[in-house]
């Protein structure tokens, strides 16, 4: 008897949690102040979201009366609002570390996902800690949380006696939904308690799905709501002092705007006129020994706000827009180039995005880039000249994104850049297809590009790709390959380094769903990979690959594995000479991360690794260490020192024709070198409150390339001793980077910001090997530049200026 009650207990649980929960919202004409209270008589009368379900680690279990928490949605023609109580036991143990936005810190937590068309396919995500910090993303299955994504919207947390309470106020603007007179929406509640690192969800999310978005519960109850119009302005001012060695210090005002406007209620328009970036995060350069450009992230918070359809098929790369100059100017003799910049200046740029009633999601992103000029010098006249280095330019993106059966999109993608004149344009086309069954138990997955050039010679390329996957359950794997031209190139408005090859990959993995005695999650994954050049059919990599990655029931992470090279490889792309490879030898790495648990005020990260090649004296190794210490809820300091030494690693350094023998191949001249390299981070905050921080970001690099030997590159891939090429082509970059900031979030959407900034660079052919020199000589007045900047960007919400002239009328 006792064991057909406990079953009937288990099966009634599951079916319970295995439905989706309904939500009623409740309409108000009452005035609701966000006050973190919930006192307002509105409140005691709407529907209670409860019985909340843990989600990580142990999946399915109900989260117990002690930590009960309610939630409860009202509604009015101008947005929605969430009134939240976690209860908790144990006040005084609920963590609350102040942070910046979009930064969680260490803090309980709760949120808030909403989906305006109920199609399972995107959430928009509110969330508030303990502390009363805000973060917002956007969350697909398949791109994951985008934290660039920003909303206005407003919020307060507070702590009492039986726990915390979170208010919203969610403004329909910062939403997108259909335009019935009934709606429908899918939500979802979270609540994190940090200290224990227990996740819950009101509705069941099932980990052993290969989906979250579809996952939701239902929001109903909410009907003939009148949206107001969607018009945002935010004017900007800033203002710039720059100083260094050998220039006058000389000050800069900017201002401009940016407007977002609501075509419709699904469609938004985006746009900057006379955008401002002078107060972005600064590049982290390297010392970039290979063949190919150094990939940046992107910190422009237009390219980074609400793009995840522009990222489908990967081959939108923002930074191509307002990066270096696309012409390298023909210099004659006895001529030189005096004056050239770094980055092209951005004119105006403008997105439209949005998804229909019907699933089809529409992006189309445009920005224009002025004409730029280097200055030539005539180093016999001392005349000087301008050569075009980037003409008039536009870029543009347009992406059609077919949702269907909530968990499946098939998508058209087009990028196309247009120089004026008789410059090089470029057009990219691609197709992709993201198809899951009913059940998200299987995937198939994949794209297909097709670029043309229009140069001097036109070129034209494919690129395609379909992987196969079972996505749900403890064991998973997936299998997949891809075929990329010589001629693809998407790089004018994508980036793309690998072409003319083809590959088989596969991976194998197994996973907990719910935790043991001795760990919250385990997972083992076993990796294979083969490419080959597809017109020699040599092989181009081949590796081996297995991982571990764990957490302890004390919330520390470990992680471990190795890449096995079995076969030599065939490298087409270090020689920098068409049709020439260099033999790459059989290595094995391993490697290992420690990441204890940030819960504590001390925490340490280690990441140690080590790559041994089949190959004399030819091997690396390598440590991350990164401590970190949180003084109080409002202080926080990190470091991190990296080091890593390649021993007798092999690359180009110089090619050249033979002028004595013009039948032969060029001479590709690589070096057998050591190369060395350091790198100490420290960053800081300091939070006054919620809604303003000083922050500290310090990077200081050192890389260095020593050359012991001159080799020359055989036609057959070996290298072979040069004694007779003598140049010197060592190669010591270092630098310093140092920002120092003030924030503050002083009215919703609105920022005042004042940042001071020096940093310095050099590149040299001699080494010095004294540590202590290569970090001070950059520290002086001769090499520092240092720039002091001060902006405001204010919010204005075109309804709220209307109601303030009606009211006043």
């Amino acid at each position: 008897m006792n064991k057909i009650a406990l079953y009937s207990l288990l099966f009634s649980s599951i079916w319970c949690y295995s439905q989706k929960k309904v939500l009623q919202a409740r309409s108000t004409s009452q005035s609701i102040s966000i006050d973190g209270k919930l006192d307002e008589p509105a409140w005691e009368n709407a529907a209670i979201a409860t019985d909340f379900v843990m989600l990580d680690p142990d999946n399915g279990k109900p989260i117990p009366d002690t930590k009960k928490t309610e939630i409860k949605v009202l509604y009015n023609n101008d947005a929605i609002y969430i009134g939240a109580m976690m209860y908790d036991d144990e006040p005084d143990k609920i963590l609350k570390e102040i942070s910046q936005r979009d930064n969680f810190g260490t803090a309980d937590l709760f949120g808030a996902f909403i989906n305006g068309f109920n199609d399972g396919q995107q959430d928009f995500m509110f969330y508030v800690t303990a502390s009363d910090v805000q973060a917002d993303c956007i969350i697909t299955d398949a791109n994951g949380e985008d934290y660039s994504w920003d909303a206005v919207w407003i919020s307060k947390a507070s702590i009492t006696d039986k726990g915390w309470i979170v208010e919203m106020k969610i403004p329909y603007s910062a939403l997108r939904f259909s335009a019935d007179n009934k709606q429908t929406w899918g939500i979802n509640f979270f609540r994190e308690i940090k200290r224990q690192r227990y996740k819950y969800t009101w509705n069941f999310v099932d980990r052993k799905l290969g989906t979250f978005t579809q996952q939701t519960g239902a929001l109903e109850g909410i009907e003939n709501i009148k949206p107001p119009t969607r018009l945002f302005l935010m004017p900007y001012a800033s203002y710039y002092l720059n100083a260094g060695e050998g220039q006058k210090t000389y000050g800069t005002m900017k201002g401009g705007m940016d407007i977002k406007y609501g075509i419709n209620d699904a469609f938004t328009l985006d746009a900057i006129l006379v955008p401002d970036f002078g107060q972005t995060k600064y590049d982290d350069q390297i010392l970039n020994l290979g063949p190919f450009e150094q990939q940046f992230n992107e910190n422009r918070a237009f390219f980074t706000e609400g793009t995840d359809l522009f990222s489908k098929g990967n081959m939108f790369y923002s930074r191509r827009i307002g990066g270096k100059p696309s012409i390298d100017p023909e210099l004659n003799d006895n001529e030189e180039i005096i004056e050239n910049v770094q980055n092209v200046n951005l004119i105006n740029a403008l997105k439209v995005s949005g998804r229909t009633k019907g699933g089809l999601g529409v992006g189309i992103l445009n920005a224009i880039t002025e004409k730029t000029y280097a200055t030539i010098k005539d180093t016999i006249t001392g005349e000087t000249r301008q050569a075009i280095v980037e003409p008039l330019t536009n870029y543009n993106v347009l992406v059609l994104d077919q949702r269907f059966r909530k968990n499946s999109s098939v998508t058209f993608i087009n990028t196309n850049v247009t120089r004026n004149f008789h410059f090089r344009d470029a057009n990219v086309t691609g197709i992709a297809w993201d198809l899951n069954t009913k059940a998200n138990t299987y995937s198939l997955f994949g794209n297909a590009k097709y670029s043309v050039i229009n140069d001097t010679e036109d070129k034209k390329g494919i690129f395609t790709t379909v992987s196969f996957a079972e996505t749900s359950g403890n064991y998973r794997y997936s299998v997949g390959t891809d075929f990329v031209s010589k001629n693809f190139d998407p790089n004018d408005l994508g980036i793309n380094f690998y072409t003319n090859y083809y590959n088989f990959y596969g991976n194998a993995n197994y996973r907990i769903l719910n935790p043991t005695k001795l760990f919250n999650s385990f997972r083992i994954d076993y990796n294979m990979y083969s490419e080959f050049n597809k017109e020699s059919g040599k092989v181009q990599d081949n590796r081996i690959s297995a991982e571990v990655n764990l957490s302890t029931i004390k919330n520390n992470y470990y992680g471990a594995g190795f890449n096995i090279f079995p076969l030599e490889s065939h490298d087409y792309y270090e020689p920098r000479a068409a049709d020439r490879y260099v033999i790459i030898p059989k290595k094995i790495d391993f490697w290992a991360t420690v990441s204890t648990n940030y819960n504590h005020k001390f925490a340490l990260d280690l990441n140690p690794s080590i790559s041994i090649a089949d190959q004399s004296g030819r091997m690396a190794y390598g440590v991350d260490i990164g401590p970190r210490y949180r003084f109080s809820d409002k202080l926080l300091l990190t470091y991190t020192f990296s080091y890593l030494k390649r021993n007798n690693n092999k690359g180009y350094i110089d090619g050249y024709d033979d002028d004595n023998n013009e039948s032969t191949p060029e001479v590709v001249v690589f070096a057998n070198r050591d190369v060395i390299t350091y790198s100490n981070t420290l960053n800081g905050k300091y939070a006054l409150n919620s809604t303003m921080t000083l922050n500290l970001a310090v990077r200081q690099y050192w890389s260095y390339a020593e050359n012991k030997q001159a080799m020359e590159l055989e036609s057959n891939g070996t290298l072979t001793p040069y004694p007779e090429y003598t140049e010197n082509k060592n190669s010591s970059f270092y630098s310093w980077n140092a920002d120092l900031s003030y924030s503050w979030w002083f009215a919703p959407g609105s920022q005042l910001s004042v940042l001071y900034r020096n940093s310095a660079s050099n590149f040299e052919r001699i080494i010095d090997k004294d540590f202590k020199n290569n970090v001070t000589a950059l520290l002086t007045n001769d090499a520092l530049k240092h720039v002091f900047s001060v902006s405001v960007k204010y919010f204005i919400d075109y309804n709220a200026v209307k109601n303030k002239i009606r009211n006043r009328a």
